[in-house]
């Protein structure tokens, strides 16, 4: 089933996964941060139908017991089989997958499709001198979105993984999907000149944060 395996703990290594985590926020929230980012960041958001699906199927996650997952008390929360005609309802409306069918992904291409995204948008934020160091992010992605700090952070994990395998997998994604994967250009320069993410581009360079 769809849900449990993007849930699973050893593909992800996230203490908040992502379904069980929209369902603890309840789909409110999700329904208007997505309309921000959308409105700001139309280039960058993938709009998917999935959680206005799910709220007019009369889902609120743990507010109203009934999710991806089903609330009872006194259990731990059970996989909602019912929700997979919803989840196939929103692949239908995208319209996204090559032949309007669905893909055949591994564990390790689950886990990159969600994480190689934030890791470019790490990028855009270290393009823009935003951060002053890409520790700076390490310790927000620890502190704030709960990356495993035995990983060491987005950037440093990404460095680990190797830019560019990050770079050469949001392209082909991006020729396949659409421009939610397109690298970023901080990417692709890193990438292809062989430097790591988080190695500073010089010693001059100026920075707009204001931490």
């Amino acid at each position: 089933m769809l849900v449990p395996c993007i849930d699973d703990e050893n593909l992800c290594f996230f203490i908040s996964l992502p379904c069980s985590l929209q369902d603890l926020a309840g789909y409110g929230v999700a329904l208007a941060v997505g309309k921000e980012f959308a409105n700001a960041f139309p280039d960058r958001t993938f709009n998917s139908p999935l959680v206005d699906l799910m709220v007019k199927d009369g889902r609120n996650g743990k507010n109203n017991g009934k999710g991806y997952y089903i609330y009872e008390k006194g259990s731990k929360p059970k996989p909602d089989p019912t929700v997979l005609p919803i989840i196939e309802e929103s692949r239908r409306l995208t319209n996204i997958m090559p032949g309007g069918k669905p893909i055949s992904v591994t564990d390790k291409e689950i886990l990159e499709m969600i994480l190689f995204p934030v890791v470019n948008e790490a990028c855009r934020v270290l393009d823009e001198g935003i951060v002053v160091r890409a520790s700076d992010l390490d310790i927000s992605s620890v502190l704030g979105m709960s990356f495993p700090s035995y990983r060491g952070g987005i950037v440093f994990w990404a460095d680990r993984v190797g830019p560019n395998h990050v770079y050469t997998s949001l392209k082909r994604w991006s020729e396949m999907y659409g421009g939610f994967f397109k690298p970023s250009r901080y990417l692709e320069a890193r990438a292809k000149k062989g430097m790591l993410l988080s190695e500073p581009a010089s010693s001059s360079l100026k920075s707009n944060s204001k931490l």
